[in-house]
């Protein structure tokens, strides 16, 4: 290998890296978003079984809850993106967020499967480079 050959390798594990660190910061917010989700369905599914006057714990955030009681509008109001929120029933409340939880988890997937594919290639350039500087060190003592 010479240095110009060198030097790429380099950038290129640089560069992986950088792609690593993202893709592990993009793996976390998926998770994060996954479970508020999953949180948030929990309770529609709580409202869905309850009945007016009933009592319900409802997540507030940070690991926070606090007692509700049912009324008898069930009617929850879902963020849909881009700071528009509508009205739905419980039902379809719950079918949204089922979806939603659905689509993170399919990018999370294909996230995570980047990442290792990332890592993977930065062990493979990173291997190369030691052997490269051992191969280098040796000579030099030579």
């Amino acid at each position: 290998m010479n240095d110009d050959e060198l030097r790429q390798m380099l950038a290129l594990m640089e560069s992986y890296k950088n792609r690593t660190e993202a893709l592990s910061r993009q793996v976390t917010v998926l998770r994060s978003t996954l479970d508020e989700v999953n949180m948030a369905n929990e309770s529609i599914k709580a409202l869905m079984a309850a009945k007016e006057g009933d009592e319900i714990m409802v997540p507030i955030g940070a690991s926070s809850f606090m007692n509700v009681k049912v009324t008898s509008n069930k009617n929850i109001v879902v963020g849909v993106g881009s700071g528009i929120s509508v009205e739905k029933t419980p039902e379809d409340a719950n079918k949204y967020m089922e979806a939603n939880a659905a689509e993170l988890s399919e990018a999370l997937k294909k996230t995570v499967d980047a990442l290792q594919e990332v890592q993977q290639a930065l062990s493979t350039v990173s291997e190369a480079v030691q052997v490269e500087y051992m191969n280098r060190q040796q000579a030099s003592m030579q």
